[in-house]
């Protein structure tokens, strides 16, 4: 990381990622590097950016290309992918923060390629055995972070519980909520309710101290009962792609029917509205990837340049207000408090 407080912010940017790859990349890259004072390294095919930053006017921006000479596609299997790729231009921009070049990476493209080279870049927090994909959802609770959106299909209830801590510090550190509340995603409310994986995460919350308030069922998701809620990645990424597609059907359908009745100008607004409130992380552009020494957001492959734009900024956020360091707290102070339960239980038992 560079530690020249003078210095301004530097985001690695994987500039071949994605659906549109550089035509999309590049301009969001160039907005964000104007709204707010960055340095920027652009990752790909040297060409190809330059071929696409010649269409702005880049005067007095600090914006630099990294050449790359390779992409990891969505369709490739990430571990292998990564060995078989090491010029990629995500594991190239991963590596420019692990070198302190730059402070935080950014990709569009392959979420498991993007994770897999984190985890192998920066190493994981202690405690956390796999990184979480999290941040908010659905635009009824822009202050609802929803953990994991996709990450881990298959969670213990101790990584659960790691999810929980992790998401507590971002809705801290990102909304500045004191004590932030809890909630597991279940098919009741009940203690005795869901699979066995939700009956004994459900436990081994209700004895951390993490303010947790119980378990939540999909429809109070929009209610803002908590600012963070938990569910495995399985169940996380399907309320993410519905979300996705229903705001996305739900604008086109008032559009059609708005059609006749107002300007375009309105139906327009009104259709991106009725999208944003379905559709919260377009805020951010990208979720952070929660969990590794380092900071990594990912966002979606469709993403275009307003989207990059954002997620870029998320990721200039993430690094001011020291997200890494204060997970890294948190996590500590909580393995000490649960060491100190497991040694009193043992000296009840001992008595």
């Amino acid at each position: 990381m560079n530690n020249d407080t003078n210095s301004p912010v530097c985001i690695a940017v994987d500039a071949m990622g994605g659906d549109f790859g550089p035509s999309e990349i590049v301009p969001g890259a160039i907005q964000a590097a104007k709204n707010q004072e960055m340095r920027i390294f652009l990752v790909g095919d040297p060409d190809l950016l330059k071929h696409e930053i010649e269409k702005h006017d880049v005067k007095d921006l600090q914006i630099k290309i990294v050449p790359s000479d390779s992409v990891i596609e969505e369709n490739e299997q990430p571990a292998l992918a990564l060995r078989n790729k090491p010029n990629s231009s995500i594991l190239i921009a991963t590596g420019l923060v692990k070198q302190g070049m730059a402070d935080a990476c950014v990709s569009m493209g392959s979420t498991g390629a993007a994770m897999a080279s984190a985890v192998v870049m920066f190493g994981t927090i202690e405690g956390i055995e796999r990184p979480a994909l999290g941040g908010p959802i659905i635009g009824f609770a822009p202050n609802t972070a929803i953990i994991d959106m996709g990450s881990n299909v298959d969670c213990r209830p101790g990584q659960m519980l790691s999810f929980a801590v992790i998401g507590r510090v971002f809705a801290h550190r990102f909304w500045g909520i004191d004590n932030p509340r809890v909630a597991l995603l279940s098919v009741g409310a009940e203690t005795g309710k869901g699979n066995r994986q939700i009956r004994e995460t459900t436990k081994l919350f209700q004895n951390s101290q993490i303010n947790f308030v119980g378990n939540i069922e999909a429809d109070q998701l929009t209610k803002g009962i908590a600012e963070v809620v938990i569910c495995d990645g399985f169940v996380g990424n399907i309320i993410l792609k519905l979300t996705e597609g229903l705001g996305s059907a739900l604008a086109d359908r008032v559009g059609e029917r708005l059609e006749t009745l107002v300007s375009s100008n309105e139906s327009e607004k009104i259709q991106s509205e009725i999208y944003n409130l379905t559709n919260a992380l377009e805020a951010f552009g990208g979720a952070p990837l929660l969990g590794v020494n380092g900071v990594s957001i990912v966002g979606h492959g469709r993403s275009k340049a307003v989207s990059i734009t954002k997620a870029i900024e998320t990721a200039k956020n993430t690094v001011e207000i020291s997200l890494i360091d204060n997970l890294n707290q948190e996590l500590s102070s909580v393995r000490n408090q649960m060491n100190e339960d497991i040694d009193t239980q043992t000296n009840n038992q001992e008595e």
